[in-house]
């Protein structure tokens, strides 16, 4: 893909759109105003978890993706927001359109794996 610096351009360009889009609107409000953390360890565990360094492991500990994201209510809709803003920043930042479609997979099954609350409350 590119090494960390395309992972930072990414994760970047990710983080602008969830900012911006007004349909990325109901995962925007999950996060807190300032998004530099999370931008922070999203492009830290990115990194390891497409091969590169175990940044995130490192710091944080195995990331435990789904606990840690519990307190928060993700239903389809906020996993496909995600996914819009994610689809965006990957066709605008990765030319490879073999590759983006590899990590479109990988990661619409990873965000729809964080749901933890269907149409009728929790899951």
């Amino acid at each position: 893909m590119g090494g960390e610096t395309a992972v930072r351009r990414l994760v970047t360009r990710f983080y602008e759109l969830m900012d911006t889009l007004p349909e990325a609107y109901g995962i925007r409000k999950l996060h807190q105003p300032d998004l530099s953390g999370a931008e922070q360890k999203l492009c830290m565990y990115l990194t390891g978890w497409l091969g590169g360094p175990q940044l995130y492991v490192e710091k944080y500990g195995h990331p435990r993706l789904r606990s840690r994201h519990l307190p928060f209510p993700i239903g389809s809709d906020e996993a496909e927001q995600w996914m819009l803003c994610m689809r965006q920043a990957m066709s605008e930042v990765i030319e490879d359109e073999t590759l983006r479609s590899s990590l479109d997979k990988a990661l619409n099954d990873l965000a729809h794996f964080m749901r933890n609350r269907d149409a009728n409350g929790p899951a």
